[in-house]
């Protein structure tokens, strides 16, 4: 049971795509080799693989019961497990908080965390030899992260899980990959284990690395007051230990994992007391009610935790709040100098057109170029 871990972009999931065989190692996307990308992957004969993606994309008119036909093989799964895929199927929806109601849904019309645990159920229900999750605590709720949990420990197969969730990883895993500066090192144990041999090791190096900069420190000291002296004899002296610096196989510096984003909320505008007012609210979809007469008050200075089970409405009420979604009745009310920012699950406010700077410039045309940089920087976005 092996987890991936790595800074955002360090390669964690393109190590799986390139497993799936969704990316040619050979190739970049024009088509032409590219100098760094080499390699190959081989696997054992007969070996299957399940894979799950950070998000999952259901076709239009795909049923809650048809998407989980999208990664089995019937015959395969009838062979290898041997009981019928229907009852199979069943088993997983029940499991995974899908009732017989539903089955018919259109499965774009899920929560983003429904639509994640019904491509578990469908990857699930294949019991690969190979399963690579990535991101797999995406979205879920606390019900569905614990019967993760326990599916997951006692999985017959082998794991390759990605994830920066340090507790789940802590309570599966048995083996980590880290993926830093382009390399990967393995350390046997679980997150915890990893965590603090990765301290140790950090700090073996810093030591290194110090010790050897001071005594490089010395010896060009040394060198500068033997040429200063201006005789031949000092002067090959020094020669000689410039050369021996030359020879030294400098130890590079720890990379700085400490790195945080600079993140400071200050409104622009000190609020009213009363931040936000929210009577008898109530939304639906087709015929079914997520909630009815929801009604609550926000001071300033308070912060509110929106918890509950996948489906229930929690980004609903939140695009009720701030104007994306109309409610079926009810009102709400945001207080005096109230202004609201929202940051969605699918990111949908992002442009894949756009560069990092103009994302930033396009949106806040008063910035000047250092201050968009400043903000980018802050996010640790160089």
């Amino acid at each position: 049971r092996i987890g991936i871990v790595g800074v955002n972009g360090a390669g964690k999931s393109t190590l799986l795509k390139l497993i799936m065989g969704e990316w040619d190692p050979s190739l970049i996307a024009s088509g032409e080799a590219y100098e760094k990308d080499s390699g190959n992957i081989a696997f054992s004969r007969d070996i299957t693989l399940g894979y799950l993606k950070q998000r999952e994309h259901f076709s239009p008119g795909t049923s809650v019961w048809a998407a989980l036909d999208a990664k089995v093989d019937p015959d395969e799964f009838r062979e290898r497990n041997g009981y019928s895929l229907e009852k199979g199927k069943k088993g997983i929806l029940t499991s995974l908080g899908f009732g017989e109601v539903s089955y018919d849904q259109e499965a774009v019309s899920l929560s983003g965390g429904e639509q994640t645990r019904l491509a578990l159920g469908a990857v699930l229900l294949k019991e690969p030899d190979i399963l690579l999750l990535d991101e797999p605590t995406n979205h879920l709720d606390i019900l569905t992260l614990q019967w993760l949990e326990n599916r997951l420990r006692s999985y017959r197969g082998t794991l390759l899980i990605v994830s920066h969730d340090r507790y789940f990883l802590d309570r599966i895993v048995t083996k980590v990959f880290e993926i830093e500066d382009g390399r990967l090192s393995v350390f046997t144990g679980d997150y915890s284990t990893y965590a603090r041999k990765k301290k140790e090791l950090r700090d073996t190096q810093m030591r290194a690395y110090l010790n050897q900069q001071a005594e490089i420190a010395h010896q060009e000291q040394v060198i500068d007051k033997l040429k200063s002296f201006n005789r031949e004899k000092s002067i090959k002296r020094a020669e000689s230990r410039e050369k021996m610096l030359d020879r030294i196989e400098r130890i590079d510096k720890p990379a700085d994992t400490d790195q945080a984003m600079k993140l400071k909320i200050t409104p622009s505008i000190i609020s009213g007391r009363d931040v936000l007012q929210v009577s008898q609210l109530s939304k639906g979809y087709d015929g079914i009610s997520l909630f009815t007469g929801v009604s609550f008050d926000i001071r300033r200075g308070e912060r509110v935790a929106v918890i509950g089970d996948n489906g229930t409405g929690k980004t609903t009420l939140l695009k009720i709040i701030t104007g994306l979604t109309a409610a079926d009745s009810g009102s709400f009310r945001l207080g005096v100098n109230v202004k609201t920012g929202y940051y969605d699950q699918e990111h949908q406010v992002l442009h894949p057109d756009k560069t990092l700077f103009q994302e930033i410039s396009d949106d806040y045309p008063e910035m000047d170029n250092t201050r968009i940089r400043n903000t980018l920087a802050a996010f640790l976005f160089y």
